[in-house]
């Protein structure tokens, strides 16, 4: 038990590390040997967890995408705000997600499939659209795997906005933008009313997960 704790340990270093480098120097510039050094691990444990640059690049994508899902919410609106907020949120103050983001919208990542997180979101966004217009939140015109669509791919563009000009800083702001402008041409206006569409959404959600989080977790030995 104590060498698979060691080994998860190893894992979750060595990916907190290519976070932090990927992060600074993009998919290309970005080398195992400054990897290694940031980790702290010897070339064998790397290759032991990630046989390759692109393999670790994979892992931190699929590492950013980890989070508790959003508890059941009565409108299925609010809970698709809260989905975005929260995901703005954690890209402000988790470098994984930061990272993650990075790599998926790094153009000169030349041979690291990108398309997973965009499929990813597209498929969250569309189911939460498909229970929503079942329960009749929907304006009539509406079809969801096109606004999903449209809402993945605005919301790439505006943290990538915001990431150029304010390092993320205002990108609450922005995502709440976004959703206050989008959602009315999709939203019935008497299911809006009632929606929380307010940049610190994100972090009153948040912090109903860690509650969740920390409920489910199970007890440590005193021993």
């Amino acid at each position: 038990m104590a060498q698979q704790d060691r080994a998860i340990r190893t894992r979750q270093t060595l990916l907190s590390a290519a976070a932090k480098v990927f992060e600074e120097r993009g998919y290309q510039s970005a080398t195992i040997s400054e990897i290694l050094t940031t980790a702290g691990v010897t070339k064998g444990a790397l290759y032991f967890h990630f046989p390759s640059k692109e393999h670790l690049a994979e892992g931190v994508l699929q590492e950013q995408g980890q989070q508790l899902p959003i508890p059941d919410r009565a409108s299925k609106i609010q809970q698709l705000v809260d989905t975005v907020m929260v995901y703005a949120y954690r890209l402000q103050t988790d470098p994984m997600v930061q990272a993650g983001v990075r790599l998926t919208l790094d153009q000169q990542a030349h041979g690291l499939d990108r398309t997973a997180p965009f499929t990813q979101w597209g498929e969250i966004i569309q189911t939460l659209l498909d229970k929503a217009q079942s329960q009749g939140e929907l304006l009539p015109h509406v079809v969801p795997a096109e606004t999903a669509e449209v809402l993945v791919g605005s919301f790439a563009g505006v943290q990538a906005m915001s990431q150029a000009l304010r390092d993320h800083q205002d990108l609450l702001f922005r995502a709440s933008a976004l959703l206050r402008h989008v959602l009315p041409s999709v939203v019935l206006s008497s299911v809006l009313t009632s929606v929380d569409l307010s940049e610190s959404r994100g972090a009153k959600v948040f912090t109903e997960l860690q509650a969740l989080e920390a409920e489910q977790a199970p007890p440590t030995s005193a021993g």
